[in-house]
């Protein structure tokens, strides 16, 4: 998935200097979800993507990076597919939830 690819690329950009390539990583992503949403057949998948696209937006808007809050973001992104689920260990620790 490739929204989980450029989520995961903001990851190491939560330093306060990374700023702008930080933002652009979440327009990045952004775009992806709203072009994800718009070839997206599945009513209940485009529904939950919406959602989820609310809270990338938050996070682009805020000025003060929250790793936390971002990483709890992709965790609910993983784990709207079963193949991405399984990839949650290897991405984030196991004690955060969604």
């Amino acid at each position: 998935m490739m929204i989980a690819n450029e989520m995961n690329r903001a990851t190491a950009l939560m330093d306060a200097d990374d700023g702008r390539s930080r933002g652009l990583a979440y327009e990045r992503v952004l775009r992806l979800a709203d072009l994800t949403v718009a070839v997206n057949p599945e009513r209940g998948l485009r529904r939950e993507l919406l959602r989820w696209r609310d809270l990338v937006a938050a996070l682009y808007v805020d000025p003060v990076p929250d790793e936390r809050a971002h990483r709890t973001v992709l965790r609910c992104l993983l784990q709207l597919s079963p193949a991405t689920a399984a990839q949650i260990p290897y991405i984030l620790d196991e004690d955060r939830a969604c």
